[in-house]
């Protein structure tokens, strides 16, 4: 019996050889890390792998709507965040989480359910100065912070544990987003995932 593209077990035998990862993005409000993985999003895709961004804040407004900013809260949402990234990466997609993630016991978790599924995860850390965030301000938090509209801004007022080891630190304030999508898409060529 010979078997053709078309063939279901031809198709489900081809996408076993999938490998999908997830990349997660974390840093300040305003580093970078969206604009980043839009970049590195329009490039897997062109050369035809399947992608997907899981925005903080469509997360934040479908996912975990209810949730408030406490410690508690914010982990909660980090695990549901990387269930859900866990879930599509295991399933040959690659998934970029642009997400601040300010705990590292809440990246932890992410990382060793990813271990223990055996599914590749990248932590990036998009180390971009508060100052400089400040002044990109892309959504106004830090100034609605300043003028006392808002408070438990990450690194400002509210923590923020940097990543000590990650996988790839970025200063995207020294480089342009090309370049900084680059040198990841380089770390997961690296890896064989890309």
């Amino acid at each position: 019996m010979t078997t053709t593209d078309d063939d279901p077990t031809t198709l489900n035998h081809r996408e076993k050889h999938v490998t999908g990862a997830t990349i997660w993005l974390t840093g300040l409000p305003s580093a970078g890390k969206t604009t980043i993985a839009y970049e590195l999003a329009g490039r897997l895709r062109g050369e035809g792998h399947r992608v997907e961004v899981l925005d903080g804040d469509e997360i934040r407004e479908f996912l975990s709507a209810g949730l408030g900013f406490s410690r508690e809260d914010r982990h909660t949402n980090v695990q549901r965040i990387g269930f859900v990234a866990e879930l599509l990466a295991s399933n040959g997609v690659h998934v970029l989480v642009p997400v601040i993630a300010p705990y590292a016991d809440s990246r932890e978790a992410v990382r060793k359910r990813h271990g223990a599924e055996g599914t590749p995860y990248v932590e990036v850390h998009v180390a971009t100065p508060v100052e400089v965030c400040s002044v990109r301000d892309v959504k106004g938090l830090y100034a609605k912070q300043a003028a006392g509209e808002i408070s438990g801004l990450t690194g400002v007022d509210d923590p923020y544990e940097e990543p000590e080891s990650p996988d790839l630190r970025i200063e995207s304030h020294t480089q342009t987003v090309q370049e900084s999508a680059a040198s990841l898409y380089a770390l997961l060529s690296e890896r064989g995932l890309a």
